[in-house]
């Protein structure tokens, strides 16, 4: 097999299980980031040229959106991170993890990914969601959202989210949306702190198309992932369907409630 690595350096122990990985990789091809192959001395690639079978992250959550902005290949993470929900491996786990991987003991989860289009342009691919903001900290501004082009909501906030099902335990959870089986084909719109306390999460097909109008336009920012931002005067249409591609996970049996029980609601469930 064929493998990527992509690294956040900004993790003080990063570096070093990534070592560890590439150690228990040894007989298999591991493509470097560059930075990652500077500190190996070692030729480096880009995350975006690299053809391989399998991506393996070592960081964080935000390690592996960036990676999935650049790179098609099925994700393995091994969490170097606080939370890592999406993460499949911690440390500890590294070894049996990578064991499996390499005798195809794990299979391949599809997730469903967001497409956002801001004025005629496309921007990078969400995992988790797109957030329509005022550019402006304390400032509102009147948002309508059409699904299918009919108007579903028509509010003052400070924004709105469009998240994925895999999304809807971030952003979205924390603006009070549903947490939702990623095997759900679904999308869900949450308005950011709206002046109307009725402005509720709505959850959506998936096979919708969802556009977002400013009414009396000013400026925004739209971002994707926490990963890619885009300024807009406010007078653009925000359009928003899911992606014709989707994204694959190594998974190794443990199931979306499992991971919620671990990762959100702790010992206590």
């Amino acid at each position: 097999m064929k493998f990527g690595m992509s690294v956040n350096m900004d993790i003080p122990d990063a570096p070093r299980i990534a070592r560890k990985a590439i150690d228990l990789l040894e007989g298999h091809e591991v493509l470097l980031e560059n930075e990652m192959a500077q500190r190996f001395k070692v030729k480096g690639h880009r995350i975006d040229d690299m053809d391989v079978d399998i991506m393996v992250t070592v960081g964080g959550d935000g390690t592996i959106l960036r990676a999935l902005q650049h790179n098609k290949a099925p994700m393995f993470g091994i969490n170097a991170g606080d939370l890592g929900f999406l993460t499949v491996v911690s440390e500890e786990e590294m070894e049996e993890g990578i064991d499996n991987l390499l005798n195809d003991n794990y299979e391949l989860e599809w997730r469903t990914k967001l497409q956002t289009v801001v004025g005629g342009r496309r921007m990078l691919d969400a995992m988790n969601e797109a957030v329509l903001h005022t550019a402006h900290v304390a400032k509102i501004r009147h948002f309508q959202v059409f699904v299918d082009g009919e108007m579903a909501v028509n509010v003052r906030a400070d924004g709105i989210v469009v998240a994925t099902p895999t999304g809807s335990t971030c952003y979205a959870m924390s603006l009070g949306a549903p947490l939702i089986d990623p095997r759900v084909e679904a999308l869900v719109i949450a308005p950011m702190a709206p002046f109307k306390f009725a402005a509720r999460p709505l959850v959506v097909p998936a096979s919708s198309r969802i556009s977002v109008q400013i009414v009396r336009p000013k400026e925004c920012v739209v971002v994707v992932d926490g990963q890619q931002e885009m300024m807009m005067a406010g007078n653009e249409t925000v359009e928003f369907q899911a992606a014709p591609d989707k994204a694959r996970f190594v998974n190794f049996g443990k199931g979306f409630y499992a991971r919620t029980r671990e990762k959100l609601m702790g010992a206590l469930c």
